[in-house]
């Protein structure tokens, strides 16, 4: 495979550049403002996938949905068809003057390259047109490249988007390029992922807000009741307390909780939270978040009981997990532990499932093998505590088909937050890998 990584390497210089210009469009998906940005970004990624010899490119969408990309290589015959996944939208990126350089202006740093959507998931994109250049636009499998533009908000039209395009998704492998490997010089391939519920509880206990100091003592202010009712989601060890959701334990693997304190920067002298092994904690159990509140800010605060507020709460589920219920489960706690009578109203959100991937056929043995020699040390299986709710749906769509989750990222990468980066280096073992696998599908036996 010498002649392959030359071609891998040859091409590296033009996906670094080209993934540089996909960064400076701003595909923020969640923002109605960035209408024009994805389209663009769509077009950019039809383009590259023209430019690395895809007979045909379109752009797709369905009714509400955002623009996807199908394109097609052909394969020799009897060689099976892979489909390579990716999405071109990226999170919103919070302050711009918070990030050490601008968000959407890439710069390289320390091996690193920073930009929103270095990693997540434009780095994705990349390394599926990284390999069909390394075989010169004449791939030895079937390729179909699928590149949507919603997966940052949810894939709310995704299933819909399946059932219109069936014919031209349907494949023998799926390769999902959207995950974390294990440290930068160690590959993984996920093999569990947690599913997503989330909802809006708004508490509710005066009909306006009225003078803290003429009215205070008899009725507690919404925000503190919402704080209240906020306390019972977690047991005095951290777990999540809602009742009956399901809970599992996760593969062994040495996973420290030094590690995970550095990884995610958890400030000194905070304790973490749960019980259990860290994996077990972040792959296989539940784990519940408010990731947003509205209530007067302190800057305009004044002094009046609160008569309402409002939280957004976020779950993610173990492998085995209903969604539908899960979120009833929640729903019902929030309802029966609101302190004082206090009027509470739940508005449901996003429901995704969780998945477990078989690891048992020969496509998994190909991965595992070309991720080995492309980084020189075998792959990790490993779950992850994010979620992809749509590995579900197209595990349901091509029951069939393997799925491969491979990652672009590594516990650096700061995916969704402040200064996402993607190591540089990583990232041109992953290309090898990619096309090592390509390499190695054509082999399997029809």
């Amino acid at each position: 495979m010498s002649t392959l990584r030359a071609a891998v390497d040859a091409v590296l210089p033009s996906v670094r550049d080209d993934l540089e210009r996909l960064i400076r469009i701003r595909s923020v998906s969640a923002d109605p403002d960035a209408v024009d940005d994805i389209q663009a970004s769509a077009e950019a990624v039809a383009a590259l996938a023209r430019g690395a010899g895809a007979v045909t490119a379109d752009i797709l969408t369905v009714q509400g949905g955002a623009p996807a990309i199908i394109a097609h290589w052909p394969g020799p015959d009897g060689a099976p068809t892979v489909l390579l996944y990716a999405h071109h939208d990226v999170q919103p990126t919070g302050p711009p003057a918070d990030w050490t350089s601008p968000p959407f202006e890439p710069e390289e740093r320390d091996g690193r390259l920073f930009g929103r959507g270095s990693a997540d998931d434009k780095a994705g994109v990349m390394a599926h047109i990284a390999a069909l250049r390394a075989f010169e636009g004449r791939p030895p499998v079937g390729v179909t490249l699928f590149v949507e533009g919603e997966e940052e908000v949810g894939s709310p039209t995704f299933t819909a988007f399946l059932e219109a395009y069936r014919d031209r998704l349907s494949a023998d492998v799926i390769v999902v390029a959207d995950a974390v490997n294990w440290t930068v010089d160690t590959p993984a391939l996920t093999t569990s992922l947690r599913g997503l519920v989330d909802c809006e509880v708004e508490v509710r206990v005066l009909d306006h807000a009225v003078h803290s100091g003429m009215f205070g003592g008899p009725v507690i202010d919404a925000l503190t009741s919402l704080c209240r009712l906020i306390a019972t989601l977690h047991d005095d060890n951290g777990d999540v307390a809602v009742a009956g959701l399901v809970s599992g334990t996760a593969a062994e693997v040495d996973y420290p909780a030094e590690r995970f304190r550095a990884e995610c920067g958890v400030v000194d002298g905070v304790k973490l939270s749960g019980t259990g092994s860290i994996p077990d904690r972040i792959w296989a159990r539940p784990a519940l978040s408010v990731i947003g509140i509205d209530a007067p800010a302190v800057a305009d605060s004044a002094n009046v009981l609160v008569h309402r507020a409002r939280a957004k709460i976020s779950m993610r589920l173990a492998p085995g997990q209903d969604p539908q219920a899960a979120l009833d489960a929640l729903t019902a706690h929030l309802r029966h532990h609101a302190d004082f009578g206090a009027e509470v109203a739940v508005v449901d959100g996003e429901l995704g499932a969780p998945c477990v991937l078989d690891t048992d056929t020969p496509a998994f043995a190909a991965a595992e093998s070309a991720l080995t020699e492309a980084f020189g040390r075998p792959p990790v299986r490993m779950g992850t505590g994010g979620s992809i709710p749509f590995i579900a749906e197209f595990e349901k769509s091509f029951p069939e088909a393997t799925v491969l989750v491979t990652g672009v990222e590594d516990p650096d990468s700061r995916a969704h937050g402040l200064d996402e980066s993607l190591h540089l280096d990583q990232f041109a073992k992953v290309c090898l890998g990619e096309a090592l696998l390509l390499a190695r599908l054509a082999e399997l036996p029809e």
